[in-house]
């Protein structure tokens, strides 16, 4: 099949979170399996950063039509493997930036005129180039407007962009919501401005577009696909994506094990797999010691890696901050975010710099030895479409602690609920139910034969891309 894929970020060249993982491996997993897969991305400053990247040639000079004016940009292309394109939409207005979506306080104040631009410049590009896909598939927000872009310039031009258009929703709460005062500039039809298009109380949202007009919708697990029908986690849109309910299904993501593989991962110390643990001792030494802790600690070290911000929990983490004070235990933190987090930790941090260390930063090598150095990983999440670190985690002999929501329901057994099967500890997202179970966490790490075998399983389940894209490829086949 011809597979085209449009997103804002894209591992390894740009990424701020989940979203560039789940493109890039399931996008060069279908290159793999000999689809012919091309893949569109905003030109963003850092992307050239990359040596892929660095010499990407010129392809087109595009001038896209916005409102009563007209922006230019261009196209940019490079090849990094076989059967897979990159196309870069380069415009220095616009995404020539130190940051993707915002400065670090707030979000850049023309973000809908950028993705405007973006959307339509993929689908001039589809047309002049006559790429003539099969599926184009669509993830988040930013390219909310794509699939009705795609169908107003198929009429408009007499041609056939794409067979199938597919949206993915990776996280609901991000809607592209921005003021009527953007409309014009997409230039589509007034009619398409009504309670059953693109209009949001009063506002435009670009997610709502997408999932009105794609003609298929994903999420990014099945238990998450349920829940954005309902109010508690449907984000105000839970009516909207009720509408597609028969369009609609949940595909767990999966990871790279090319990138997160600790019997090859060259950012680890020391390598290790399930028959010979070794190395992970090793990676927990270098690990402590790196952040200035004791190397020679033999209680359990808990950790967590995520964005700080209210969805993941950051609240029962430091509504439990007297367990990390008091007990046996080490925790260390990697993230940036929200400022009231990030000083909440830091004062939680200096209250016990021999016991907690805060890592206030975006860091993937850090990441990748948190992962194997740690014993225990933290995922307190209120809500998580599906979340991917409680897959390394398991992958990398670290037993995860995760609240039972979304994709982490789907993916992670609780070891006390399913003695045989359990490959970590789950509980309600709240703060006496963390309590609780990090004291299980702690008595499972004193029952050493338990722990191992805790382990063992996680470290045996199958969360490769190779399985996860087959149910893409599925998906696509069964809406041609």
């Amino acid at each position: 099949m011809k597979i085209v894929h449009v997103a804002s970020e894209l591992f390894p060249y740009v990424k701020t979170g989940g979203l560039a993982d789940a493109a890039g491996s399931l996008a060069g997993t279908l290159a793999d399996d000999g689809h012919e897969v091309s893949v569109f991305l905003p030109g963003y400053r850092a992307v050239f950063d990359h040596r892929d990247a660095a010499g990407a040639a010129r392809k087109l000079q595009l001038k896209i039509e916005m409102g009563d004016g007209f922006y230019s940009g261009d196209v940019r292309v490079f090849s990094p493997r076989k059967n897979l394109t990159i196309y870069l939409i380069c415009r220095e207005e616009s995404f020539d930036r130190r940051g993707l979506y915002g400065n670090g306080e707030r979000d850049y104040e023309d973000n809908h005129y950028r993705f405007i631009f973006f959307a339509k410049a993929v689908v001039e590009t589809l047309r002049l180039l006559e790429l003539q896909a099969d599926v184009v598939h669509c993830h988040d927000w930013q390219t909310g407007l794509l699939p009705l872009l795609l169908r107003y310039a198929e009429r408009r031009h007499g041609v056939t962009l794409a067979m199938k258009t597919v949206f993915t929703i990776h996280n609901i709460a991000f809607q592209g919501i921005f003021p009527m005062s953007a409309f014009p500039r997409t230039n589509l039809p007034e009619e398409l401005l009504g309670i059953d298009g693109l209009e949001y109380y009063g506002q435009v949202s670009m997610l709502k577009g997408a999932i009105l007009f794609a003609d298929r919708v994903t999420t990014v697990s099945p238990r998450y696909a349920k829940e954005i029908q309902t109010a508690e986690f449907g984000c105000g849109l839970e009516g909207v994506v009720a509408t597609r309910a028969d369009d609609l299904v949940g595909l767990i993501n999966g990871i790279d094990p090319a990138v997160w593989n600790p019997a090859t991962d060259a950012l680890l110390p020391a390598q290790y797999n399930l028959s010979n643990l070794v190395g992970k001792n090793t990676c927990r030494h270098a690990l402590l010691k790196q952040l200035g802790l004791d190397a020679r600690f033999r209680g359990p070290v808990f950790a967590m890696i995520c964005r700080l911000a209210e969805q993941k929990g950051l609240d029962l983490l430091l509504a439990n901050k007297d367990f990390f004070l008091g007990e046996n235990c080490r925790l260390i933190v990697l993230g940036s975010g929200e400022r009231r987090y990030e000083e909440a930790l830091n004062e939680l941090a200096a209250a016990a710099p021999d016991k907690i260390s805060l890592c206030m930063r975006l860091d993937e090598p850090m990441s990748h030895l948190i992962e194997a150095g740690s014993d225990f990983f933290l995922m307190p999440s209120l809500f998580e479409p599906c979340g991917l670190n409680q897959m390394y985690s398991q992958a990398y002999g670290t037993i995860p602690l995760t609240s039972r929501v979304g994709g982490l329901v789907d993916t992670v057994t609780d070891a006390d609920d399913d003695p045989v099967l359990g490959t970590g500890l789950t509980f309600p997202p709240n703060p006496g139910s963390m309590r609780e179970t990090l004291e299980r966490a702690m008595k499972l790490f004193a029952d050493k034969p338990r722990f191992a075998a805790v382990r063992q399983r996680g470290m045996q389940k199958d969360f490769a891309w190779a399985k996860a894209a087959k149910a893409y490829e599925q998906l696509y086949r069964d809406s041609l």
